[in-house]
């Protein structure tokens, strides 16, 4: 296996795994509120692209494949510990955030499943489907890719997550268009830099 695949993948992994986390805060970025889960999701969007362009599209769908399993053991392992009875000698206002932060509800989980598989396969295959257009553009690719992939993924997430609670267009519609900004504004360096940085390790990798 490649030095860049091998390192990637387990970056990958840990982006499924933390993105649930890192959703539960809103950030503010000038006039946009945005959840800040999106950040290791667009890391799961430049990663599985990064690696579309430097091992091919079959390998990169296993990687979106294989992230079901962190993404599904770590909602198993959380709601195993939230069943776990609390040591008497946690503090209650830490037990209280815990629960809070970590006690999503069985339709959260599920709408996260849905968002990141659908999403996730949909942004290789744009990615690749530009190629023959568009080669040479890798960071132009990846952008379109992500903003496809990102717009799917919110009508999924809040969809599943929030329809018949409360109305949702209004969220829908400010969601997507952070997200489309940021996909913007951060796809196009950073999926260069981990191209070159994936030919750097694979350049320094010992030989047999």
């Amino acid at each position: 296996m490649p030095k860049s695949l091998f390192i990637y993948s387990i970056f990958y992994g840990g982006m499924v795994c933390i993105a649930g986390v890192l959703g539960n805060k809103q950030v503010a970025l000038g006039p946009l509120a945005i959840e800040a889960g999106i950040f290791p999701f667009l890391m799961l969007v430049i990663t599985s692209s990064a690696v579309a362009e430097l091992h091919g599209k079959k390998i990169a769908d296993q990687l979106v494949r294989f992230g079901f399993i962190p993404l599904v053991a770590s909602i198993l392992l959380t709601l195993f510990v939230l069943w776990l009875p609390p040591a008497k000698e946690m503090d209650p206002a830490r037990l209280s955030a815990f629960d809070t932060v970590l006690g999503q509800s069985p339709r959260l989980m599920i709408a996260g499943i849905i968002s990141y598989g659908t999403s996730q396969t949909l942004n290789i295959y744009v990615f690749e489907r530009l190629r023959s257009g568009m080669g040479k553009l890798v960071w132009l690719r990846g952008a379109l890719a992500a903003v496809l992939s990102q717009i799917i993924d919110t009508l999924l997430f809040v969809t599943i997550s929030f329809y018949g609670i409360f109305p949702i267009a209004e969220l829908l519609a400010g969601q997507m268009i952070a997200k489309i900004t940021l996909s913007l504004l951060l796809v196009p360096f950073v999926i260069q830099f981990m191209i070159w940085l994936a030919r750097k390790l694979d350049q320094s990798a010992p030989t047999a």
